[in-house]
This record gives C-alpha cells, sequence and structure tokens, in this order.
C-alpha cells in the first residue's frame, strides 16, 4: 500500500512531546495540536499541562498500554466520521519505548493515513554526545526487568559489531550495568541522565568505571555502549569508505590513524591510498 503525502482527510499524526525541556516542541507540532479534533494521549494531566502551557484546549481522550488494543476500534470509529486524531505520549516520540504502535498499525490496516511528526526522543542527543561510534547502532529501548531474562537478552547481543543503545529507569540502572559488565566485558559507554532537564549529565568511560560512579544518581537514562569492535568487518569497504565514516567526528589524520589501527596497517599506506583513491 502507497500512502501518499498528507492530503486533508482524515488521519492520524503521532505527535512528539518534549522529553523535559518545553521548549523542545516545534511550531509544527503545535500547529498539527490546535488543528485536530482531539489527542489520544498516555497521561490526561500531563498532556493537560503540555497543552496548557501553551493555551490550547483539545479534548483529551485515555490511550495507554494497558487500554491501546481496545482504542483501535474508537480511532476507527472517529476516523470514519471524518475526525483527524493526534497521539501523544507523556514525553517524546509515540511508538519509541512508549504505547501507539497498536493504534498506528490499526489504521494503516484500515487505509487510513499515518503522519509521524519529527521531533524530541531521548536516544538521539544521547548517541549524538556519546562520543561512542554513531553509526551503525541498534536502539533496543528497555531491557527485560527479570535479570535471568536480561542476561539471556544480553547474551544475544553481545557479540553485535555497533553501537547499541539501551533505556533504562532509575530503580534498574545499577543491576543493568552490573550485567553489561559480566556479559559484553568492559567496553566504553556513556550514560545520559535527565537529557534535556536542568540536571542533565553525562557519564561517560568504561563499564566499570561508570558503575562506580552511578549510585545514589536519579531521574531517567540512556545508555549508550561500544559494540564488540573485534566483529567488525571491513572487507567489503575500500579505504576511502573507511576513513570517510570517521570525518564527521575527528580529523582527516584522526580518521587515516584509526583506520590503519582497524586494518592492521601502517598509517602511511592508509594515507597514501586514501589520498590517490578520494
Amino acid at each position: 500500500m502507497i500512502q501518499k503525502s498528507y492530503d486533508g482527510s482524515p488521519c492520524l499524526y503521532l505527535i512528539p512531546t518534549p522529553i523535559g525541556n518545553l521548549e523542545d516542541i516545534t511550531m509544527r507540532a503545535l500547529t498539527v495540536l490546535k488543528m485536530v479534533d482531539e489527542v489520544l494521549c498516555e497521561d490526561t494531566r500531563d498532556t493537560g499541562l503540555l497543552l496548557s502551557q501553551y493555551d490550547l484546549h483539545k479534548k483529551l481522550v485515555s490511550c495507554h498500554e494497558f487500554n491501546e488494543e481496545k482504542m483501535v476500534d474508537y480511532v476507527l470509529t472517529r476516523l470514519r466520521e471524518g475526525h483527524t486524531l493526534g497521539l501523544v505520549t507523556d514525553q517524546g516520540t509515540p511508538i519509541i519505548s512508549d504505547p501507539g504502535f497498536l493504534i498506528s498499525r490499526g489504521v494503516i490496516d484500515a487505509g487510513y493515513p499515518v503522519v509521524s511528526l519529527p521531533g524530541a526522543t531521548a536516544f538521539v542527543p544521547a548517541l549524538t554526545s556519546s562520543g561512542i561510534l554513531p553509526s551503525p547502532f541498534l536502539f533496543y529501548g528497555f531491557l527485560n526487568a527479570k535479570k535471568s531474562k536480561q542476561i539471556q537478552e544480553l547474551n544475544r547481543l553481545k557479540d553485535y559489531p555497533f553501537t547499541i543503545i539501551f533505556y533504562e529507569a532509575v530503580h534498574r540502572i545499577q543491576s543493568t550495568l552490573e550485567n553489561l559488565l559480566e556479559v559484553f566485558g568492559d567496553r566504553q559507554i556513556s550514560v545520559a541522565r535527565e537529557l534535556s532537564k536542568v540536571h542533565e549529565e553525562y557519564i561517560r568511560g568504561k563499564i566499570s568505571t561508570v558503575l562506580s560512579m552511578i549510585d545514589c544518581l536519579k531521574g531517567e537514562f540512556v545508555l549508550v555502549v561500544e559494540g564488540d569492535l573485534q566483529k567488525i568487518d571491513y572487507s567489503n569497504l575500500d579505504v576511502v569508505e573507511h576513513v570517510s565514516m570517521y570525518l564527521e567526528d575527528m580529523s582527516e589524520m584522526d580518521a587515516i590513524k584509526k583506520v590503519a589501527k582497524e586494518r592492521g596497517v601502517a598509517k602511511s599506506v592508509i594515507y597514501q591510498e586514501y589520498h590517490n583513491r578520494k
């Protein structure tokens, strides 16, 4: 099925909301919130506070992980009646470790447009500020809360060669870091805390080092963990492509040094080949 760009017919908008700082909402999100007939929201109180901040007054309908499946029929009924709906979660982008997927899939299956607005989400600033290779990466979200199942998940992920991003709650952050150290080994990690809020903080270093500093810290956490660099296969990259991977984050000479180390050859060899083929 091909969905053309929005043509004015009844549709569902997925609207990102700030993860902390209310100024992070986009102008387009405010325009759409003003335009829609009603807003599906994870918590009507939280969304009500956000809308009041911008003097917006909308019918709010509770839609969360415990009633989302039942809400699909309600949404489809409203769309058939010609209404356009917005869907928000308490913070960030709907569906990204938040409710919204069942509603969105139901709307798509019924043939109505789903328009997702770009906007706030926690894992992007956590990744770009981590100092860890930004691509490729895997956004995993929340690990299982039960230790035995979390260990199983981590064992499935430990050999992946790319950066992995997790969300974690304050009451599980220490145990999750301990499990990461046990399964992944002592890799580089960046822990972002309270992104966009007053107490925003980044803790970077080896997992063991970060683990020793995490005690008593509060808030919401994003973990950016280095991939298993020993598993990366560079054979499908030529030297120019390989060096270019790093140029956004470091100088050309530093990128050449890094590539030389990863390929196990002298940097002069990489320098010569890079400039001959560039």
